[in-house]
């Protein structure tokens, strides 16, 4: 019986040494090593400050920003309390709230149709993209705030659009901290 207690307690010992510190640590540094981006959470910077994440969504409500996807994480964006809202498509408080940003995008682009993930929420609430229809729907706006042609900002939207995975997974989709970011550069140089 005392054999077989030492045998357990010295495997619990080499087993929590191995596989909660020795894989763990090995693991770290194997991602640092080959995926340091990655492995750091793709954080962005700009003048040497970081501003967010590449992987993250985060809100943007100036005029002369691209607005993400709505969130209802939290407060939104809030990476603590990542996911939908759950309600139903019946539910009036998610009817309310669609019908009041369908009419606000509507008052900004009245010409166009607007785009579904501008005001549906997506299952994390932290998308850090947006389809290129909804990019394009807000580059009258952009435009119109930046004193910028539409064509110039047309353009960038074109340049920070990423395309399927290997050419068939997943759909065209913009990051829109990359694409803010690029389009204060380009509204800084001019």
């Amino acid at each position: 019986m005392k054999k077989h207690l030492i045998t357990a307690f010295l495997m619990t010992i080499v087993t929590t040494i191995l596989l909660g510190v020795v894989y763990p640590l090995l693991i770290t540094v194997l991602a640092q090593v080959l995926f340091k981006d990655k492995a750091n959470g793709q954080i962005l910077s700009r003048n040497g400050e970081a501003v967010g994440s590449r992987l993250i969504g985060q809100a943007f409500t100036s005029k002369k920003y691209f607005h993400s996807r709505p969130s209802a994480a939290g407060n939104g964006y809030d990476a603590a309390n990542s996911g939908g809202t759950n309600l139903a498509p019946t539910n009036q408080k998610l009817i309310d709230r669609v019908q009041a940003d369908a009419k606000t995008l509507h008052d900004e682009n009245p010409s166009q149709a607007i785009p579904v993930d501008l005001v549906t929420t997506s299952a994390s609430g932290l998308d850090p993209e947006i389809s290129p229809a909804a990019a394009e729907f807000q580059i009258p706006r952009i435009a119109r705030e930046r004193n910028a042609p539409e064509s110039t900002v047309r353009d960038l939207v074109a340049k920070y659009t990423h395309q399927r995975d290997l050419g068939l997974l997943g759909e065209p989709r913009v990051n829109v901290l990359e694409l803010n970011l690029a389009l204060d550069a380009l509204t800084a140089s001019r």
